[in-house]
């Protein structure tokens, strides 16, 4: 029997790390954060009153095993100038299931077999939430997509109310042996996960080691200036009982005209990977090489982080 992997996250994070860990013998399920709130996922949570779609849609995407032609028609984004303007197919499947089965996790698994997926998808909550972020300077900010846009420094991020997690994901994270942290925005991709109380009981009651795959480029605002030792940091302060086990970072070098153009039009930096602060840590670092360039874009290397990632949970 494969042992059990939990990956934790949201954005194209989430299902990036995906595509490379489903190569790997393994049993994945992937519990999807569901606060995102702009473009065709804000438009469909506002009219049909459901989670966010739209990260789900990325992940059942990148686990999915049929042909490419499908995974194209689910990502189709219509270009129109009526009110399907923006929208992708995708989202409007997943809403439909939604609709269709009553939920979005039932939804989530009528589509699944459609798609022939390597492991399981699973939403963090079935509840329509607002994600909040208190910023440094006092200012409360409504919203994801308004706390990724302000570009301030995040003091603490919290739901407007407090969610109820679904059962699927209490029990994968209990039942897991190995809980993996993906690499995405810290504040409103990864610690989202984080900020229900029930998950977090969940982690203190797992045996299951925590990993987290560090970012490789810094988030404007968020994540300014931020080491590898940064980030775990700020995980470590909302896991409860719990700690960051392992971490993957990159200590490869990104190529200097690239390195420029991120910092010129993104606002981006390379995450340091600051070895000389690991011993402080406490835990486990495997550092390697991860750099990878598509569409003259910063990258993690896929099939290199899937094997960092099976070859520890082998050990376990």
């Amino acid at each position: 029997m494969n042992k059990k992997v939990v990956v934790l996250g949201g954005g194209t994070g989430l299902s990036t790390l995906l595509r490379g860990l489903k190569q790997y013998p393994v049993d994945i399920t992937a519990i999807v954060s569901v606060c995102d709130d702009g473009s065709s996922t804000g438009i469909l949570r506002e009219e049909f009153n459901i989670p966010a779609v739209g990260d789900i849609r990325r992940v059942l995407v990148s686990l999915s095993e049929t042909e490419p032609l499908v995974m194209e028609l689910f990502n189709y984004r219509f270009h129109t100038t009526s009110d399907l303007d923006g929208h992708t197919v995708g989202n409007l499947l997943l809403t439909a299931m939604t609709e269709i089965t009553g939920n979005l996790s039932d939804g989530i698994e009528s589509l699944s077999k459609v798609l022939n997926l390597k492991g399981k998808v699973v939403p963090l909550t079935e509840d329509n939430v607002v994600l909040m972020a208190e910023m440094e300077n006092g200012e409360i900010v409504e919203g994801e997509h308004n706390i990724t846009v302000a570009h301030k420094k995040i003091k603490r991020v919290f739901y407007k109310e407090e969610p109820t997690p679904t059962q699927a994901a209490l029990e994968a994270i209990e039942e897991a042996d190995l809980i993996v942290l993906s690499m995405g925005s810290l504040f409103t991709s990864i610690i989202p996960n984080l900020i229900c109380d029930k998950i977090v009981t969940s982690l203190e009651k797992s045996s299951a080691k925590i990993m987290y795959v560090c970012n490789m480029m810094t988030q404007p605002g968020e994540t300014d200036n931020f080491t590898v030792t940064d980030h775990v940091a700020m995980l470590n302060q909302y896991l409860g009982k719990r700690k960051v086990d392992v971490v993957i970072a990159n200590n490869g070098e990104v190529l200097p005209e690239l390195a420029l153009k991120y910092e010129t039009l993104e606002q981006k930096d390379a995450v340091r990977y600051d070895a000389e602060n690991f011993k402080k840590m406490d835990n486990q670092v495997i550092g390697d090489d991860l750099v990878t360039v598509s569409n003259n874009m910063i990258r993690h290397n896929v099939i290199k982080l899937g094997f960092h990632i099976f070859s520890y949970l082998m050990q376990l």
